[in-house]
């Protein structure tokens, strides 16, 4: 029998109750992230580093979330995952907790970092050609159909993007205590959609703005157009990895549509000067796709009003390539 992928089949619809229980389950096992103050022309940002996760990544939620609503037959079967690094290691991290086997699908010029890591959490890793073409989607479920395992994908799973929103609950107790009140507006970068859907179910009050790489910006321009459209081949090369993703699925598209979000797109010269004053101000390392968010608020893109968040989603950056970053800050 053929494993369906998330656009073909949803098992239950993504829910704010389940965001709140994914909420209360990774409060149970992990300490929250810090939520860190930065002036900003004048105006507070107030920035969630889940660069500090265990796993460098807020990943670590959604991954936490579905492994442990699967059921034992499932957990014996193991799992199978899709993943530039981030979820990879979220993935692998929940799966070493609760004794299940992963194989986690990832492109062969992922960060080197991210595949080490991967591979220390004792996961075994299925390497595929990401700038030759492969279809990563269905390698995962041709290793799913012959493992029997349960695909557990980066963002179109519905208790993934619950884990995910979980980051926003945190961000609105915090900004209760600290900036006298819940959150008006929450940047987030967004690959898939995952983060966003899930934040986007969490605070149902506040603005919520996707912000994408240019030219991979297939979320904004689907918000815009009422339909889901694809990354087209041509895109260019971008150092945001984590947010190379070729669409978004349904389950994460009506999320975000009935919520009227509308998305950012931010340029690589923005990223690195985001990543560079994260650096220097915060004391931060974060990798390019997690600094995408607080670029956009530093290039006047998206507005802060003292009581906007930003999401600081990883910080999986090769050191090589972070430290030639923030030696020689980008002026173009």
């Amino acid at each position: 029998m053929t494993n369906p992928s998330p656009a073909e089949q949803v098992e239950c619809i993504p829910t704010r109750e389940g965001v709140l229980r994914a909420a209360g389950k990774i409060a149970a096992i992990l300490p929250p992230t810090p939520l860190l103050p930065l002036e900003v022309d004048g105006a507070t940002v107030w920035c969630k580093a889940e660069c500090l996760q265990p796993i460098g990544a807020f990943k670590i939620r959604g991954a936490w979330h579905r492994l442990t609503e699967l059921s034992s037959e499932q957990r014996a079967r193991g799992v199978v995952a899709v993943s530039s690094g981030n979820h990879a290691q979220g993935v692998a991290w929940a799966a070493r907790r609760l004794g299940i086997h992963a194989t986690i699908v990832m492109p062969t010029d992922a960060p080197a970092a991210k595949l080490d890591n991967t591979r220390a959490l004792g996961a075994e890793v299925v390497l595929y050609d990401r700038p030759g073409g492969e279809d990563r989607d269905a390698i995962t479920r041709a290793l799913c159909d012959m493992l029997g395992a349960t695909l557990v994908h980066p963002f179109g799973d519905p208790w993934v993007i619950e884990g995910q929103g979980s980051v926003a609950i945190e961000i609105a107790g915090q900004m209760e205590h600290w900036a006298s009140g819940a959150p008006t507006r929450i940047v987030v970068p967004c690959g898939g959609g995952g983060l966003t859907s899930g934040v986007a179910l969490a605070c149902p009050e506040a603005q919520v703005v996707p912000v994408e790489p240019e030219g991979w910006d297939d979320v904004r321009l689907s918000l815009e157009s009422g339909e889901i459209v694809p990354v087209p081949p041509s895109a260019p090369a971008t150092a945001c990895d984590a947010l190379q993703t070729p669409r978004t699925f349904p389950v994460n598209f009506a999320v975000m549509q009935a919520r009227g979000l509308h998305g950012v797109s931010v340029s690589e010269a923005e990223v690195r000067a985001a990543q560079c004053l994260a650096f220097e101000k915060l004391r931060l390392v974060v990798e390019p796709g997690g600094a995408a968010a607080l670029a956009t608020v530093l290039a006047g893109k998206t507005p802060a009003d003292g009581r906007t968040a930003v999401v600081l989603s990883g910080g999986n950056v090769d050191p090589a390539a972070f430290a030639a970053i923030v030696a020689k800050p980008s002026r173009d």
